[in-house]
């Protein structure tokens, strides 16, 4: 059986101003290694719309005006994260995004990556942290909660809604998740 390189695995958190990269902004990108939760990036970002979705802003209390002033070109902040990635991840491996609820992270991260260097080192498959769960205990989709997930793994620890205590999280959810035994099914 072959062992998983946790070198290779980033756990991304994102902060936006609402549910759609086409017309909300990534305000904040938190990352760490899963290897070693130390070797972190984070960016708060300028705002690329005005539009928000008022829940989700009270959800991570940034405002928009405070990071019109104070946050990164966006382009500048993807540019930095890519260097980040490729100076973390050994050479000639793939780095692969890890979130839970990676659809989401990884839907801002790549438009982000996209607009600022027409390319994305993490590729087209973000990991899932509930799909793994999933594939690790075989339970069901609707089952699963993170909050539950948190309570089991790392002992009722929450989610701060802060992008890169949020990855930092998720990275040891990921760690105690990945050594489970999995489920045989069929």
């Amino acid at each position: 059986m072959q062992t998983v390189d946790l070198r290779d695995y980033v756990s991304v958190d994102v902060e936006a101003s609402g549910p759609s990269p086409g017309l909300h902004s990534m305000l904040a990108l938190g990352a760490c290694s899963v290897a070693d939760t130390t070797l972190t990036f984070y960016a708060e970002l300028r705002p690329t719309s005005r539009q928000v979705d008022p829940q989700a802003m009270a959800v991570h209390g940034l405002r928009l005006e405070d990071l019109e002033r104070s946050g990164v070109d966006p382009r500048e902040a993807m540019a930095r994260f890519e260097t980040w990635i490729l100076d973390l991840v050994p050479a000639a491996h793939r780095p692969i995004f890890v979130s839970y609820n990676a659809p989401f992270d990884w839907m801002f991260v790549n438009e982000a990556f996209f607009r600022a260097l027409a390319r994305n080192p993490f590729g087209h498959a973000p990991l899932d942290i509930r799909a793994l769960v999933m594939g690790r205990t075989g339970q069901e989709w609707p089952s699963i909660h993170l909050e539950d997930l948190l309570d089991r793994f790392l002992g009722g620890s929450r989610l701060s809604h802060n992008a890169l205590d949020d990855a930092q999280i998720q990275a040891e959810l990921f760690r105690r998740l990945i050594e489970l035994p999995a489920v045989r099914t069929g």
